[in-house]
């Protein structure tokens, strides 16, 4: 080949290179979703007990639920189209992502373990330091954030799915007309997150009266809400003080003495009488969705439970139910091998296997 070929070739390679490799156009790589022909069933959670839903807060439609799902796994709602929502919420791991930190869009370790997505319909201080206060303010920030999927351009956003054949049908069934909005894409994404409802588990069921726990199970259970004080934290139907049971405090977040010198100090970014503490999250599917803590030190329950027992931490902040009753220094439970086993039984038993594979909130993507 001459050299004015040569120079011509590596011309035309470069030009391809650019038009395919420039993030900035708005490219769709992505297969097109398989869903099924008939919508499934979203407005109505499935529940195997006496679990309860404050249906004036849960507004979800099947066929928003459903364009919902297809946003929430669709790759090209990041600067790369190589990451989407479930690339750090995976259905198996109880939609956390099995990993101490996440990547982000471009590889780089963020700075907090990615808490998993539960019964989040109601609740009102969502991110480990409770930043937002609904789900409608909670679904694009991570699609802006530019660490995290790094698509701050809401217009490229909206130019990236009107370029999807499969988007204007989508939201034609759910709003009534094929308009793609950044109000749409928001309302989609919540109604969907909304809808992901976890109360099929053991637990569940023996609520319900259908199965009944073990004797281990049982003794677990005794302890979590005796010697254990785990109840003093985790209450209600979704075990994170959002009442229930018990009642619950009005603000669901706890110093939970992690550290004495925190360097993420958590909510206390907004309020400094708020050093060290972070959301208390739900114990639902808490088996799957190791590690733990809001920097997932913490690799098995065990080494959870061994915390709470032995080395909680003097923090000035640290929560009054996390004391000593007598010395005002921090608890220490004293729990034995056996109650700890039997803890550990009792809080598998909150398992939800049946959400764990539901298709509704599967991948549609996938072949």
């Amino acid at each position: 080949m001459t050299r004015t070929k040569l120079l011509f070739a590596s011309v035309i390679l470069t030009t391809l290179c650019i038009v395919a490799c420039n993030d900035e156009q708005p490219r769709i790589i992505a297969p097109e979703p398989v869903l099924p022909a008939t919508l499934a069933n979203y407005s109505e959670p499935a529940v195997e007990s006496s679990y309860w839903v404050d249906e004036s807060r849960f507004a979800v439609t099947d066929a928003g639920a459903t364009l919902g799902r297809v946003l929430f796994y669709d790759k090209i709602l990041s600067r790369t189209n190589k990451v989407s929502c479930a690339t750090c919420h995976v259905q198996s791991a109880g939609f956390g992502d099995g990993t101490a930190l996440s990547s982000g869009v471009h590889e780089q370790v963020l700075t907090r373990h990615t808490p998993a997505l539960i019964n989040l319909y109601d609740d009102r201080m969502l991110f480990w330091d409770g930043r937002s206060k609904s789900l409608e303010d909670l679904v694009l920030r991570p699609v802006r954030n530019h660490q995290e999927m790094g698509l701050d351009d809401i217009e490229f956003l909206l130019a990236k799915l009107n370029k999807a054949t499969y988007y204007p049908a989508l939201f034609e069934q759910a709003f009534g007309s094929s308009d793609i909005t950044q109000e749409r894409v928001v309302d989609a994404l919540a109604q969907f997150v909304r809808s992901m409802i976890s109360a099929r588990s053991k637990f569940d069921r023996v609520q319900a009266g259908i199965e009944e726990f073990n004797h281990l199970e049982l003794l677990g259970q005794q302890v979590f809400f005796g010697e254990g004080r785990c109840y003093q934290c985790h209450l209600g139907q979704d075990f994170n003080e959002r009442g229930g049971f018990f009642g619950g405090w009005d603000d669901p977040q706890a110093n939970i003495g992690l550290d004495e010198v925190y360097a993420d100090p958590g909510a206390g970014a907004f309020d400094p009488e708020e050093v060290g503490e972070f959301k208390i999250p739900s114990l639902r599917n808490i088996a799957v969705t190791a590690p733990y803590m809001h920097d997932g030190r913490f690799s098995t329950l065990e080494e959870v439970i061994d915390h709470y027992n032995n080395n909680i931490q003097d923090h000035e902040n640290l929560s009054f139910e996390l004391r000593d009753w007598q010395t005002g220094g921090p608890a220490r439970l004293g729990l034995d091998d056996q109650q700890v086993t039997a803890l550990i039984r009792f809080l598998e038993t909150l398992t939800d296997h049946a959400y764990l594979a539901d298709e509704r909130f599967s991948d549609p993507f996938e072949r």
